[in-house]
């Protein structure tokens, strides 16, 4: 694991540190200003544990068992089944990072003095994380409101030495065998403690960072593949004109056109349509690039802003207010990041769409001005990227199905005490859907518009083009010439685009893009 530190405090945490814990196995350090804090709150919890009356989460059931008080000797129990009876959930495992971004997220709200937890909770927690242990977590269980419930509750048995969990070796063995190895104790959790773990937005809110993160590089990727694609089919660059931008002053549009323009900076192929009486005006899918890909990128620059709110956001219920109240309330419920997950996963529809448009237009003959059928060696006897498409074009058919909204959706659940709920976390698993399939369309386009400049013989592309058609090459994506095993191609270029290897490799020729 990589040793470099991240630490939380009471103010919330930032992208970059759920990513840093999430997929680079950074250390996590509480400081002590958090340790503070949480002892405090604690205190506060215990004075009220200590009276007759019934306050909930400390001392009664919860949700519509909320009525009833509990007894101080049955609490300890308490706590430890609402843990146990919530981790429920089925289906495939979820990945090794979306956990980790689940539990750091919470450790995040744990921190903040607002939770009630006593100390060790969040020592643990931290430990369980710097020692490379994930609990085994399932894709269904949460509704997206009181918390991604079940995700967060398997997380919580493995707090408690229970359920099963996944070493640092990634054998999956019993949670006490792996806490017992690391000499982290098993915690007995007390009043408001079970429930502390279970309520909060976490699992949705990780999945919707690294989505973000994911999808800022795959934008950008889309701007380098589209200008290729404008190159290999002879087309107009005026369209890129700043002035042009400036008079519909979307910012992402503004970004997009400026990015394909620097791609393009130098090119020997474009423009030449100009002589071709026939076409006057490049397909929307050419022409209207910037303004998709740049709607995407102001639907994502909402998207972090809405994420920025939350990984600021101390999210528990009841929650210790500093004046040392303690208030229910309904910020577990998950509609602010459910929204903007689904929005994310229209957008990424959308620019997989015109992607696959522009590949399309570079494969068909009538259209692709002088280029070979399916950009074959030999139409007819090969088939070329004829099924490369089919495979994009079905990627995007799962992407429109992908892009409907998971969150006008509402089961109630907890006999209609929990009567409108938010389905962020399905939103979440779609969109990490979504985003995975946007970087196999992107990566196809890219193979099918490198071949495409690589068959216009005797027309220079621009440098950013040459760069990118050296590293693809170079990453294993071989160029023109007679039909091949397709599959280790469409691979390597989908590594290659993932990976930012593509933004990577125009750069250097362009400076950095937006």
């Amino acid at each position: 694991m990589d040793m470099h530190s991240v630490v939380v405090g009471t103010s919330g945490t930032t992208a970059e540190d759920v990513i840093a814990v999430a997929r680079d196995g950074a250390r996590v350090v509480v400081s002590e200003e958090a340790l503070a804090a949480v002892a405090a709150a604690r205190q506060v919890i215990d004075d009220l544990a200590a009276k007759p009356d019934p306050v909930y989460g400390v001392s009664t059931g919860f949700g519509a068992l909320a009525v009833r008080h509990i007894s101080p000797d049955l609490r300890v129990q308490l706590q430890r089944n609402i843990v146990r009876s919530h981790a429920a959930g089925m289906g495939p495992r979820v990945e090794r990072e979306v956990v980790r971004a689940l539990m750091f997220l919470r450790l995040k709200t744990l921190a903040s003095g607002h939770t009630g937890v006593r100390p060790l909770v969040v020592e643990t927690m931290a430990a369980i994380l710097n020692a490379g242990i994930t609990p085994v977590v399932h894709e269904y269980g949460s509704l997206g409101c009181s918390g991604d419930l079940a995700p967060l509750s398997h997380c919580a048995l493995t707090l408690m030495g229970e359920g099963d969990a996944e070493g640092p070796d990634g054998v999956v063995r019993p949670a006490a065998e792996l806490l017992a190895e690391h000499r982290i104790e098993p915690v007995e959790l007390r009043e408001k403690e079970g429930l502390a773990l279970l309520n909060g937005t976490d699992g949705m809110l990780g999945m919707l960072v690294m989505a973000c993160a994911d999808l800022a590089r795959l934008i950008t990727s889309a701007d380098i593949t589209a200008a290729l694609s404008l190159e290999a089919l002879l087309g107009s660059e005026k369209v890129l004109a700043p002035e042009l931008h400036t008079i519909r002053p979307h910012p992402g549009q503004g970004a997009s056109a400026a990015n394909m323009a620097a791609v393009l900076a130098g090119s020997g192929l474009t423009g030449h349509h100009q002589d071709d009486a026939p076409r006057v005006q490049d397909a929307y899918s050419i022409r209207c690039a910037p303004q998709v890909a740049g709607a995407g990128r102001d639907t994502l620059a909402h998207a972090r802003l809405v994420a920025d709110r939350e990984l600021a956001a101390a999210v528990d219920n009841p929650v210790v207010l500093r004046d040392g109240r303690v208030e229910s309330n309904g910020n577990f419920h998950g509609a602010p990041v459910a929204y903007v997950l689904d929005f994310l996963a229209i957008a990424a529809a959308d620019l997989a769409s015109i992607a696959e448009r522009r590949t399309d237009r570079l494969l068909d003959k009538n259209r692709s001005h002088g280029l070979p059928a399916f950009l074959a060696g030999d139409a007819g006897v090969d088939s070329g990227l004829m099924i490369a498409q089919y495979t994009q074009a079905a990627l995007v058919s799962e992407m429109k199905r992908l892009a409907v909204p998971a969150s006008v959706d509402s089961i109630p659940s907890s006999a209609m005490q929990e009567d409108h709920v938010s389905m962020g976390w399905s939103a979440a698993r779609k969109l990490r859907t979504a985003v995975a399939a946007l970087g196999r369309v992107v990566a196809v386009e890219l193979v099918a518009a490198t071949r495409a400049i690589e068959l216009r013989e005797g027309m220079e592309p621009s440098p950013a083009s040459r760069a990118v058609l050296k590293a693809v090459r170079a990453a294993g994506v071989e160029g023109p010439g007679g039909d091949r095993f397709l599959a280790p191609d469409l691979a390597a270029a989908e590594e290659f685009v993932r990976s930012g290897e593509l933004v990577a490799a125009v750069e250097p020729v362009t400076g950095p893009l937006a």
